[in-house]
């Protein structure tokens, strides 16, 4: 190895820059669905709370900017694009002054991308921070050289990637929603079992279904397979962890399982199994769809948020005149889609792998 590969590998360590698909596909994409729960998501949720309980300071305007008024909820979604890209920040560790500075560049590279804005946040505020970091305290001016460079680099990356990053990320959710609803059956199953796994993956199916946009039958889909996931480990564990593990698994994360499925990867048939048959149940039975915000529908029972944003399209779809009314079968089809099912079907798929030995007695045992 040359001195000069040397000197380069010892300054990226020194700066703490790790090119690695973990740093970049794991940790910075878990993050920006963490900065899009705390802006987009949460945002909506108070929309919503604040038009059906008929709350005034929730629905009326606290801002105007220029000619644009905001409700409380409308000031957290606006502020997504900073959020995901300080949010990105921080677990690329980036220092206060880098951190501060992405702000701006997750302001930037969200407008430029439109609808596919989420995408070109994620790539250009990792070159942004991964730029700020390197001249971080490099200089004796550096208050004023580590902002110019972050913010220099991520706004002119933003003009550069944002609109065609946006826009492929958009064409590409748009072609599996479209494959949905020419095909709801096999996409149902495909889409289904792939937002699920990535779920249950150490990445964030939510910041993936936030950069394609996946709404509709698609994304009624990507919360069945999520919940099939979230819900089937948590019923399927019970006799291992009891009521924390339902809990923790049933409404926070089927992630908890990673380490079990390494040492034992059958255990993870059952709930692909279950999300294959209830992903084409809500595509084609139910007709169960997601018109709320993208990133709910990644998000499975993980904080009833998923549900929380099939609700809210049904709001929203009835006062926009498109849906007559919330009906008795949207409500049965979500309960039995998000709940039931997995909660049924998952442990009878794993009744036989338990006789046949192929899952063994805390196989699912949690550290809790």
């Amino acid at each position: 190895m040359s001195k000069q590969n040397k000197g380069f590998r010892a300054f990226l360590k020194r700066k703490n820059i790790e090119i690695s698909a973990k740093r970049y596909g794991i940790d910075a994409l878990g993050a920006m669905a963490q900065g899009l729960f705390a802006s987009l998501l949460i945002g909506t949720i108070i929309n919503t709370i604040g038009t059906q309980f008929h709350i005034g300071f929730l629905t009326n305007p606290v801002a105007t900017v220029g000619e644009a008024s905001y409700t409380v909820g409308g000031l957290a979604s606006a502020m997504s694009g900073p959020a995901m890209a300080v949010a990105i920040g921080y677990a690329l560790q980036a220092p206060p002054l880098v951190l501060f500075s992405l702000v701006t560049v997750g302001f930037a590279s969200n407008a430029l991308g439109g609808a596919g804005g989420p995408l070109a946040v994620l790539f250009v505020a990792i070159f942004a921070a991964e730029f700020g970091k390197a001249v971080s305290k490099e200089t004796k001016v550096d208050i004023l050289v580590t902002p110019l460079v972050t913010i220099g680099v991520g706004v002119a990356l933003s003009a550069w990637w944002a609109p065609a990053l946006g826009k492929a990320a958009m064409k590409f959710g748009e072609l599996i929603m479209w494959a949905t609803d020419l095909q709801p059956f096999i996409m149902g199953i495909l889409v289904s079992v792939i937002v699920g796994i990535a779920l249950t993956l150490p990445i964030s199916s939510a910041a993936i279904c936030a950069a394609l946009g996946l709404v509709g039958l698609a994304g009624g889909a990507a919360v069945a397979g999520c919940c099939a996931q979230m819900v089937g480990f948590a019923v399927m564990s019970f006799k291992e962890n009891k009521w924390g593990g339902l809990v923790a698994q049933g409404i926070g994360t089927s992630m908890l399982q990673m380490g079990n499925i390494v040492r034992n990867p059958r255990i993870w048939i059952p709930p692909i199994v279950t999300s294959a048959i209830t992903g084409p149940i809500a595509t084609c039975l139910f007709k169960m769809q997601m018109n709320g915000t993208p990133v709910s529908s990644g998000m499975g029972t993980c904080g009833l948020v998923g549900q929380i944003g099939v609700y809210t399209g049904w709001v929203s779809d009835v006062a926009a005149g498109t849906k007559a009314a919330i009906t008795a079968t949207d409500w049965i089809g979500m309960l039995l889609i998000c709940f039931v099912l997995p909660a049924v079907i998952t442990p009878l798929i794993a009744m036989p792998m338990r006789k046949a030995g192929w899952i063994k007695e805390n196989d699912l045992k949690l550290d809790l």
